[in-house]
């Protein structure tokens, strides 16, 4: 790996049918043991029941408020400089229940990959 910067760029943001916009901050081969994306949650918006397979992943929240569940914890109110720790394979999601963006960056280790994601609210597939 070769020193660098990666410089924030707005317009990167994308939208998963989660319910939040991402932007991956940091998250490539080079880099295989961690990844940063920025996460955006609309006011009133609770992103979807979903779970990483084999990926710790930190919520460290840097705008805003919500309610935050994970696993059969029950919920929890979090805020500004709130870090959330998920262990791989732990059912999550995120509530904004602020009046503006709740904003946090998703730390992952190793680094995240579609493959390992798990949408646990996804219509189950039907035979013909």
């Amino acid at each position: 790996m070769q020193p660098s910067i990666r410089h924030y760029h707005p317009l990167a943001d994308f939208y998963l049918d989660e319910g939040c916009y991402i932007n991956e901050l940091s998250n490539s081969p080079e880099d295989p043991d961690l990844s940063i994306a920025r996460a955006r949650v609309p006011v009133g918006v609770t992103t979807r029941w979903h779970r990483l397979e084999g990926v710790t992943e930190r919520y460290c929240i840097v705008q805003g408020e919500g309610r935050v569940e994970i696993g059969d914890e029950g919920s929890a109110t979090v805020a500004t400089g709130d870090v959330v720790i998920i262990p791989p394979g732990c059912r999550q999601r995120i509530s904004n229940t602020g009046d503006g963006d709740l904003i946090f960056l998703a730390i992952c280790t190793p680094r995240f990959d579609a493959a390992i994601y798990r949408d646990l609210e996804a219509p189950a597939e039907t035979g013909p």
